[in-house]
């Protein structure tokens, strides 16, 4: 017989906490951490080699391309409609 599931293999990288903090809190961890640590375009070269820094602080591996984002995504909501407001008015000057 063969198994379709392995037992304890929800927990990604949450599971160095073993059973302490619930498992809500393990879930939002691990999902954060999945962001945090994915590789993202680069606004300036296109290629998808930004990584994170610090805290906010994100740098693209091919071009050296340094800009601050977000604390785990390098592109905020906020951010992007701020953006497109900016560049509407600029637009209509």
């Amino acid at each position: 017989m063969v198994k379709k599931f392995k037992k304890g293999r929800k927990t990604r990288s949450a599971g160095r906490l073993g059973p302490r903090y619930g498992r809500k809190i393990r879930k939002q961890v691990a999902d954060i951490e999945d962001k945090s640590k994915k590789m993202y375009d680069c606004p300036r070269c296109g290629r998808a080699r930004v990584k994170r820094d610090g805290t906010a602080i994100w740098r693209c591996t091919k071009c050296g391309y340094t800009f601050a984002g977000g604390t785990y995504v390098p592109f905020t909501s906020v951010g992007v409609s701020v953006a497109r407001s900016v560049k509407r008015a600029m637009e209509q000057e």
